[in-house]
Formats: C-alpha cells, structure tokens, sequence
C-alpha cells in the first residue's frame, strides 16, 4: 500500500510487486551497457538470464531513498502497466535490486533511438521514411489520447525504433491523465525545442494538444534534417515561434492576451507565416499539415486522428512499410563497444 508524503512523494512498502505478482531479482538480468539516460532513471540494455532475451533496463532514480519511490516513477508504472500498443514502449516486469527501494523496469528493447540516428545516420531518411516515422508516432498519440493520456515531453530523443522499423513512443516519467475540464498542472513540462506556445506563456490547462505542436515539431525536423525551433531560452523559443508563424493575437487566438505570461514579453510584429519559405518543396498537403499541427490556438489545433485522416499520408512518396525502413548500426550500443577497445588497449600496452 502506497501513502502519499508532504512532500508528494508516494512510498513503496511491499506493495507493488505485491500487486503485480512476485517481483523477480535483477540478479537475473546481465547488464550489457549503459544506453540513456530517461527524465526519472538511467536505462541499460541487458540480457534476461532464464529467457536470453535482450531487454531495456531502467532502473528508478531515487533521489532520496528514505522518503520511497518518487510519484513520477510510479506514475510510469502505472500508466505503462496499462498501456498495451505497438507504437508504446512495453513494460514487461518490475524488478527489485538488494533492497525494496531500488527498482528496475524491464521494458521491450529498441536498437535504436532516433535523436542518435539523425546525428549518425549518414544519408537523412527520405520522406517515404519520415511519413512512416511520423505516421507510427501519430498512431501511438491517438491511443494515448483516447486513453485520456498527454505524454507532456515528446521529443526525438523519446521515440524509439526497433531494427524492424517498429517506432516507440517511450519515457513516461511526466505524463499525465486528464479529464474535463483539464486539472492546472505545470508549465514547464516538455522539453524547451518542442514546447506549444500556450506554454512558454504560461498557461496551466493542459490539454493533448501540448502533444501535438511537439510532434508537428518532430515532423518538420525530420523533414528538415535539423530541429525546427532550436531555442536558448523561453523568451527565445517565443520569438522562433513568432518568426516562423507570425506574432498571435486575438483572433487568431482567442484568449491569448489574458494568458498569464502575455503581457511580460513584448513579442516582434511579424505578419507573415513562413512555413512555406522553410519548405518551399514540401507539397501542399504537407504544409497544411504542418499548419494545421501549429495552430497557435490549442483548440483549433490538430488532433492525432485528423492528421492520421491527412491526404499528405496518401500522396505520393507514399509512406513506405516499416519492415522496409533502412537498418542502421546499433549507435545505442557504441559506448559499451568503445569502452571495450579502450580497455583492450590499456591492456595491450606494455
């Protein structure tokens, strides 16, 4: 049974595994090597000793074990317990280490992420590509939605991707359920590049539409081969914003000048959308998308299911099938390969 601390954080007693089943020992997993590194853990890839499966292993950051587990991490437990599709990373088992606070997830393991494939990947995925991407992300946000689910920090960084071209939306740590009407949450949630505007301003009403300008901005920097809004600060990500889109006001969104950081930033007048000048080659159907996924007010913006039903995804390139996605060298594995020739180098000296 878990309790809630002043200071919200739940403890763990003998209750999860508990609930569960019986918790198995992570003595029974081999760990290969460290390869990320989540919003509430450090993840390594090991090998399971009775199945020989290779699997993710993340283990609970516990930032101070006497209070018990943070509520973030067993948020991630519980919604990911839940959670049962192709396009969302699989929780297969909680697992503990020598004592009840330290805790491991045993998730489905994916050879690749896709923030270390675009800064290895020598040729850029092609639009075939991207649209397959893209279209598996769109998939997964759909039943997360459905299932009243923001993931609140979609990033590239966040999407995995098996070696058979199977796309994962992972990491979990700060999403949230929701309901009607919206409970306030924080603002800074979601990492600064894909953060929607009507959080950098301070609103607190979080709806799935947070979700969907990030994946616009993952769409348009797969296209783009680079990140779309690569801002230093807030202030800075707002003004991107601004340049490519042009400056908000009220009727293109209503509300906005009541929002509660609108009336700290003086925003550059800039009339004109831009998204056609950053794409001149993307076709119509594309920058509609794009459009409809930037929509500076979060209720006309694109639900996943609209952009599912989009004839970009029905045009030529088409996409292409995910079985037929490039493979790549396993980049997540390439700290533990590099750690390995060193060793064998101060071995060799003499």
């Amino acid at each position: 049974v878990w309790r809630e601390e002043p200071w919200r954080r739940h403890r763990l007693d003998a209750a999860l595994c508990f609930q569960l089943g019986r918790c198995r020992s992570v003595k029974e997993f081999e760990k290969l090597n460290r390869i990320g590194e989540g919003t509430y853990g450090i993840v390594y890839r090991a090998r399971d000793t009775l199945t020989d499966e290779t699997v993710a292993l993340k283990k609970v950051r516990m930032d101070n074990e006497k209070d018990g587990m943070p509520i973030s991490s067993l948020r991630e437990i519980t919604l990911l317990l839940e959670l049962k599709h192709p396009n969302i990373v699989e929780l297969k088992e909680v697992v503990v280490g020598n004592h009840l606070e330290s805790i491991f997830l045993v998730m489905g393991y994916c050879e690749q992420d896709l923030a270390s494939l675009l800064e290895n990947m020598q040729t850029p995925f092609s639009e075939a590509q991207v649209k397959c991407i893209i279209l598996q992300v769109l998939k997964g946000l759909q039943y997360l939605h459905e299932n009243y689910i923001i993931h609140r920090d979609l990033k590239v960084s966040n999407l995995l991707m098996t070696d058979k071209g199977c796309v994962k939306i992972a990491d979990f740590g700060l999403a949230r359920t929701y309901g009607m009407p919206p409970k306030p949450m924080t603002p800074k949630v979601v990492t600064l590049w894909y953060r929607a505007p009507e959080l950098l301003l301070g609103m607190t009403t979080q709806t799935t539409s947070i979700d969907m300008w990030a994946a616009g901005c993952i769409l348009a920097e797969l296209l783009a081969h680079k990140p779309l809004l690569p801002g230093t600060s807030e202030i800075h990500q707002i003004d991107l914003i601004v340049q490519l889109l042009g400056t908000p006001n009220e009727n293109i969104w209503p509300g906005f000048s009541k929002l509660p950081l609108a009336t700290q930033y003086t925003l550059r007048k800039q009339p004109y959308n831009n998204l056609k000048h950053r794409f001149p080659w993307l076709s119509e159907a594309g920058l509609r998308l794009l459009n409809f996924l930037f929509m500076y007010d979060p209720k006309k913006r694109a639900t996943a299911k609209d952009c599912l039903e989009s004839s970009y995804f029905k045009e030529k390139p088409l996409p292409c099938e995910p079985e037929l996605m490039p493979t790549f060298p396993h980049h997540r594995n390439k700290r533990a390969a590099s750690t390995a020739v060193e060793s064998q180098a101060k071995r060799s000296k003499p």
